[in-house]
């Protein structure tokens, strides 16, 4: 386990990974001076050396925040054909001002004890029942399983307990019932996908699950993200295959699931450059218990151009509000908005919910193959009626500085925000600067002490009059139904697979 410090002086303020500090001061002076407002704290970095993986990266970070703790994992050493070497983790016992990280024990040969020659796709849970918190990945071996690693204090943990060895999952995610009048408090839930999505219950802080179930419509997609509301109802978002946003819910405590309804079509522009970029959902819920669901959609863009990020919102999982358009930048502005993840303040709801969204943005959507890739983050302290201009978090990042995967260069899938109890909302995201020689220079930051709303000085912006372009379609083939770690075979682009 490796600790982190913080640094201070008047005037300049930075913190970074001991080991990495002349390396992270070079990158803050290259940040554009409208970024230069915070604090850039690098929580992890790659020290594996096999031969197998791409050193040094890290990508693709999930994160929670309960009470003053924030858990972020993400893959380690991403190795081209899937995964990574190991899941590495960076904890906050006291709301983002120090950090510490390390690696998964028990999850890969490289990490230590482990069978599985990779892991992908970590996400992060707590139980306030059991007082445990919950890492969720995909051990990769001759297929890829589902499992969960536990620990009480957020740095120490156990090896992996196994969900499923059916060897066929992707894209999963996890969350707890932590509402104490639910009927189902203690409940964790996890969700994945294969030929079609399923869904695994914990009553007992993960130590044993149940058998995986699918929804009573036998639905499928990707990116499952379920979210928890205080009466104990599960409502799980998720790309459908069908060129939309779906959800699905479960109101017994997850002994069974409804099928899927339609939230809202999709159409989305594919990125330039050969970036990998899934369109994956990010699913946040308020302190009242209002769900949203958002995603990259180019449907107020002039010939699908170009995406912003979008929502939809609901009470009850089953009946959603027209898709809202978050205003980062103007309408036909040029400006390409992707990969990204949405948080909210549990302690907020309704007109007053304090929500962020983290995401990747080009500057020029039609860059061809020069694009430039930057961090960004926008913030709303009304629920949504407005948006903070959009803030860049980091400098730009040429393509070629990322890991290379099978579908592209890699910077995530997905990434986090998350609002620990001081209120602040953390970005936590993948940076890349520029490699020497063979070693990339990729690795998992966050901003130093977070953003509070009076902080964020930008114009305050709204959607309210933006509307949709009646018919917008993607400018690109409907995504496959396809494993993006190579677990399912492909599909011709307008089959679903076999149910």
């Amino acid at each position: 386990m490796k600790p982190l410090y913080s640094f201070s002086c008047p005037g300049i303020r930075r913190a970074v990974l001991t080991s990495a500090l002349g390396l992270a001061v070079s990158f803050v002076g290259a940040i554009p001076a409208s970024a230069q407002t915070g604090i850039f704290r690098q929580l992890s970095q790659d020290s594996f050396t096999d031969p197998s993986a791409q050193h040094m990266t890290e990508v693709e970070p999930g994160a929670f925040a309960y009470g003053n703790t924030i858990v972020t994992a993400f893959q380690v050493a991403r190795i081209s054909s899937g995964g990574g070497d190991d899941i590495g983790w960076a904890t906050s016992l006291n709301g983002g001002t120090t950090w510490t990280n390390g690696y998964l024990p028990g999850l890969t040969i490289f990490g230590g004890g482990g069978t599985n020659s990779a892991a992908s796709d970590a996400s992060v849970a707590y139980d306030a029942k059991h007082g445990v918190w919950l890492i969720n990945t995909l051990p990769i071996a001759s297929g890829v399983d589902v499992a969960v690693s536990r620990s009480t204090d957020a740095t120490h943990w156990g090896n992996p307990i196994y969900i499923s060895r059916a060897g066929n999952a992707d894209k999963n995610w996890i969350i707890c019932d932590n509402t104490s009048t639910s009927p189902y408090y203690g409940n964790c839930y996890v969700g994945w996908d294969n030929s079609e999505i399923q869904m695994s219950t914990s009553s007992d802080g993960g130590l044993t699950w149940g058998a995986a179930k699918a929804t009573a419509g036998r639905d499928f997609g990707i990116g499952v993200n379920p979210v928890v509301q205080p009466n104990g109802t599960v409502v799980v978002g998720f790309g459908d295959f069908n060129g939309g946003m779906s959800a699905f819910t479960s109101t017994n405590g997850g002994q069974s699931w409804n099928a899927a309804v339609r939230i809202s079509t999709a159409p989305s522009h594919g990125e330039d450059g050969g970036l990998r970029s899934a369109g994956l959902p990010s699913t946040a819920i308020d302190g009242a218990g209002k769900v949203y669901v958002s995603w990259p959609d180019c449907r107020f863009e002039s010939g699908c151009t170009a995406n912003d990020i979008v929502y939809s919102s609901s009470t009850d999982g089953v009946h959603w509000s027209a898709v809202v358009r978050v205003p980062i930048n103007p309408i036909n502005s040029g400006v390409d908005h992707f990969i990204h993840g949405m948080g909210i303040d549990a302690r907020t709801s309704g007109s007053s919910a304090h929500m962020a969204i983290t995401y990747y943005y080009y500057p020029v959507s039609a860059c061809g193959s020069s694009c430039r890739l930057y961090a960004g983050f926008t913030l709303s302290n009304d629920g949504g009626q407005t948006w903070t201009a959009g803030r860049a978090l980091s400098g730009a990042m040429q393509l070629s500085w990322l890991p290379n995967t099978f579908s592209g260069r890699m910077v995530a899938d997905y990434v986090a925000t998350v609002y620990p109890m001081s209120g602040r909302a953390f970005p936590i995201y993948a940076i890349a600067l520029q490699p020497t020689g063979s070693l990339f220079h990729q690795a998992i930051y966050t901003e130093g002490f977070g953003f509070s709303s009076d902080e964020m000085t930008e114009q305050r912006m709204s959607s309210k009059d933006d509307l949709p372009i009646p018919g917008a379609k993607s400018d690109h083939p409907a995504r496959r139904p396809e494993d993006r770690d190579n677990e399912l075979p492909a599909q011709p682009s307008n089959t679903p697979p076999a149910k």
